[in-house]
């Protein structure tokens, strides 16, 4: 058997000041942005470069989702995002002004910083020392 994640939603406030942040902050590509007219929604889907899985972008649609905004996991790091250059990312998410809540770090399994997206989430810039299984 094999099986794998595809997308990971992300509840937002905006979908293009999310596309803003993860697309030109981060260097995500912007993999689909479509109208669903049945829903009133779009589609946004964005993905880190040369990875198999994707953000989902879901705008909040209602005040439940909204509370969750920045808060999907209660204050911990919620992603990871894998690099196989730390000090080249980090310097790079420093200058487009993302904002680390944890300095650098070496760990026993690599490199990492916290950092957070636009809406206050926490993830990891990792580098491991061995390659991630996958």
């Amino acid at each position: 058997m094999q099986q794998q994640l595809g997308l990971v939603s992300l509840v937002v406030s905006d979908y293009d000041e999310a596309i803003a942040f993860y697309v030109d902050k981060l260097g995500f590509t912007l993999t689909e942005d479509s109208y669903q007219p049945e829903q009133d929604k779009r589609w946004v889907v964005v993905t880190p470069p040369g990875s198999s899985c994707s953000l989902l972008l879901a705008r909040a649609g209602n005040e439940r989702q909204a509370q969750r905004v920045g808060d999907q996991t209660g204050g911990r790091v919620w992603l990871f995002l894998y690099t196989d250059d730390f000090w080249r990312d980090y310097r790079r998410f420093l200058a487009a002004g993302v904002e680390f809540a944890r300095e650098p770090a070496e760990q026993p399994y690599g490199t990492v910083a916290v950092f957070r997206d636009l809406y206050g989430n926490l993830w990891d810039l990792v580098q491991l020392s061995r390659p991630a299984a996958g």
